[in-house]
């Protein structure tokens, strides 16, 4: 694995999983309570603090995605098996959280326009985010690698 080729990866795919994470956040709020009883202080604290949870959960599924499916030739290889276990952990952690969070600790709550997903009860938006975000960065973050490629000094051929 080079470090060099893995840190622009990364960093590019906290970037992007970031940005693109506040954005969701703030567009999917309506399927929640809050939306209907909290402040806009309350809203904006609400995806702000959800979004730097979803970079570290981002990171944290990556990173076991690459020990335990991206062997030593990752990102140039095993790319879709490493993207494949990172969207399947982040799904797990998404439903676990839901659950935990609405069912069990009551912390937050769906309205009734949130769609959710039978029999487990997850809202329809959470899982979603953790599918298209997470794809767009690592699909994003892919250049990364292209560039590194594409940049790398040819050998040269002595006489």
């Amino acid at each position: 694995m080079n470090l060099g080729t893995s840190l622009q990866f990364g960093i590019r795919y906290l970037a992007v999983l970031t940005s693109a994470s506040l954005l969701w956040e703030f567009a999917h709020m309506p399927f929640y309570t809050l939306w209907q009883t909290g402040t806009a202080g309350h809203i904006a604290f609400a995806a702000i603090h959800c979004t730097i949870g979803d970079a570290l959960i981002g990171m944290a599924t990556l990173a076991l995605a690459v020990v335990f499916a991206g062997g030593a030739h990752w990102p140039h290889k095993r790319r879709v098996r490493v993207a494949v276990v990172m969207i399947l952990l982040g799904l797990i952690y998404t439903v676990f959280s839901e659950w935990l969070n609405v069912e069990l600790r009551q912390s937050w709550a769906y309205r009734d326009i949130m769609p959710t997903v039978p029999p487990i009860g997850t809202g329809l938006t959470p899982l979603l985010q953790w599918i298209v975000i997470p794809l767009v960065a690592y699909r994003y973050s892919l250049g990364a690698v292209r560039t590194n490629v594409r940049n790398r000094p040819k050998a040269s051929v002595e006489s």
